[in-house]
């Protein structure tokens, strides 16, 4: 009997073997694939909120100027001499020495924009508290000019020196002054 169990045994283990190399591997890898998508996904999304959360705290205590964090891909308000504006940066790339992105700014309502300067200053986030490194940040200033006709919206080109994008912690803009119609 015990012989007769051990073929039974022998041959159903290498029925189920051949039943287990017959599997469909090409889609576990598919699902492996998927895994690992979503869980990329899942860290951007995480890295994301964390960087929507320290914008929001570092423009919650700013009463002068307005921080955009790029990891945070979120706009936001300034109130200002101009007005109260939305902010936000898009078009973040590489250049040669540095970041090259796009400011946008808009004002809120239906109000136009005035002719204004304001103070960019850009650098690093300490990768330990998430806080701005301000020692060797940078500071540039922007012109938006009046315009003939009434615009509510207007996109400034940034060169952000000695910092690639994935080095860039945040932009600040600060010290926005209207500037006297001609």
């Amino acid at each position: 009997m015990t012989s007769a169990y051990l073929r039974l045994s022998l041959g159903s283990l290498i029925l189920l073997t051949g039943c287990a190399s017959t599997s469909p591997q090409p889609k576990i890898n598919q699902l492996h694939n998927e895994v690992g998508k979503l869980t990329q996904e899942m860290r951007q999304l995480t890295h994301q909120a964390a960087a929507l959360e320290q914008q929001g705290n570092l423009n919650s205590g700013s009463a002068q100027g307005a921080w955009l964090l790029p990891a945070a891909s979120t706009g936001v308000l300034l109130k200002s001499q101009a007005g109260e504006l939305k902010l936000s940066l898009s078009h973040l790339q590489p250049e040669a020495n540095g970041t090259r992105a796009i400011l946008h700014i808009r004002s809120s309502g239906d109000a136009p924009l005035p002719a204004f300067s304001a103070q960019v200053e850009w650098g690093e986030l300490d990768s330990t508290t998430g806080k701005p490194l301000t020692v060797n940040s940078q500071v540039q200033q922007i012109n938006v000019p009046g315009a003939l006709l009434p615009k509510t919206e207007a996109t400034v080109p940034l060169r952000l020196s000695n910092l690639p994008p994935e080095q860039l912690g945040y932009v600040r803009i600060h010290e926005v002054v209207v500037q006297p119609a001609p």
